[in-house]
């Protein structure tokens, strides 16, 4: 597990993500179901997972000795993800990284949280992958009932953009900060740090040990607390 652990855990989000939506792209249902949104909020979880997926590509640590592989991995997380080009967010994020809450940071922004949600977007989506993503939805209307693809598809992935940001962008970064990394911490509390974001509530402890992947990150907590 070691070894190839990086490997097995991308592997396991992705098939969980493409057979959760396989099924729920076939599922029959009434809005009058509560079910159905417990199975929206999960398919809005596998979502973010694609993307932790793809984040933990670009620091190398899906496929540590097989860089191709690693950023095969994170190019098809990615692009199921958003359509995004892999190689353009991995540049990105190296530089918030490098820069991160300075003019540099790409990802930073100094506004309200609507405000800086939509430069967020705006800064990472482009207007040929709006295109091409209508493009798909309309082709896909045919086969598939609208109701399913607004419901299991286009609502997980807005708001696992949401979720993406505010847990892992807006929360850590926002304010003023009396440490290297810019960063705050969310409280040890593991459960809510994985459903909330994948442990990236463990921000500063990210930035820290940036070659951690996320389903290792909660060490860092104990890892703190040994030390400390």
């Amino acid at each position: 597990m070691r070894k190839h652990g990086g490997i097995i855990i991308a592997l396991t989000v992705l098939l969980l993500w493409a057979g959760s939506i396989s099924l729920l792209m076939r599922f029959d249902f009434t809005f009058a179901n509560p079910l159905v949104y417990v199975f929206a909020l999960i398919q809005m979880h596998l979502y973010t997972g694609l993307f932790i997926t793809a984040h933990d590509a670009m620091h190398g640590t899906v496929a540590p000795h097989h860089p191709k592989l690693n950023n095969f991995i994170g190019g098809v997380c990615t692009f199921f993800y958003a359509l995004f080009p892999f190689q353009k967010l991995n540049k990105a994020h190296h530089q918030h990284h490098r820069f991160v809450h300075t003019q540099q940071d790409p990802d930073y922004y100094e506004g309200s949280f609507l405000t800086w949600y939509f430069h967020f977007i705006k800064r990472y989506l482009s207007w040929w992958q709006v295109i091409l993503m209508a493009i798909i939805y309309n082709v896909l209307k045919i086969y598939i009932p609208e109701k399913n693809l607004l419901l299991f598809w286009v609502l997980p992935s807005l708001l696992s953009t949401l979720q993406l940001f505010y847990f892992g962008t807006y929360l850590p970064h926002k304010g003023e900060h009396q440490n290297i990394h810019q960063s705050t911490t969310q409280s040890k509390n593991h459960m809510w740090a994985f459903l909330s974001c994948y442990f990236f509530g463990y921000h500063y402890e990210h930035h820290e040990h940036p070659g951690m992947p996320w389903w290792q990150l909660w060490q860092t907590k104990e890892l703190k607390k040994n030390n400390g």
